[in-house]
């Protein structure tokens, strides 16, 4: 599907978390999401950054304005270079947690978004893809 439009963004800290939300929500109104779909790709882009920054050692989030015959959408793309995750089935369910967090970051985003994928490697990386369409 043709991507129109993209820009990345380093996230590396606290503010980046907060940048990365706001960029988002702008993108998200610009493609024409509703307030409940605007709602539900922001709130996943703020656990995958977090869990970008905290867990990741920090990496990036490309956004993307998808356009496919009719339909528009935002896919995100974070990555990071970190430790990876070891069992991918674990960490996707709720309760399951790596640090201090209540474990539903993972599941949560996917349940939030139209399209979710990840890969992650021990020792590689994260990479998750989200897709919310309109």
């Amino acid at each position: 599907m043709p991507v129109t439009k993209h820009e990345t963004f380093a996230l590396q800290s606290e503010n980046d978390i907060v940048q990365a939300r706001q960029q988002v929500r702008k993108w998200a109104i610009a493609i024409g999401l509703g307030l409940v779909d605007q709602t539900k790709i922001v709130t996943a882009a703020s656990e995958l950054a977090r869990n970008t920054v905290i867990y990741g050692g920090g990496g990036e989030i490309r956004l993307e304005e998808l356009v496919e015959e009719r339909r528009r959408g935002l896919r995100l793309v974070f990555e990071d270079k970190g430790p990876g995750i070891a069992d991918l089935q674990l960490a996707l369910k709720d309760g399951y947690t790596s640090g201090s967090g209540m474990g539903l970051g993972l599941g949560g985003a996917k349940r939030l978004s139209n399209e979710f994928d990840i890969v992650s490697e021990p020792g590689k990386g994260t990479r998750i893809m989200i897709t919310r369409w309109k």
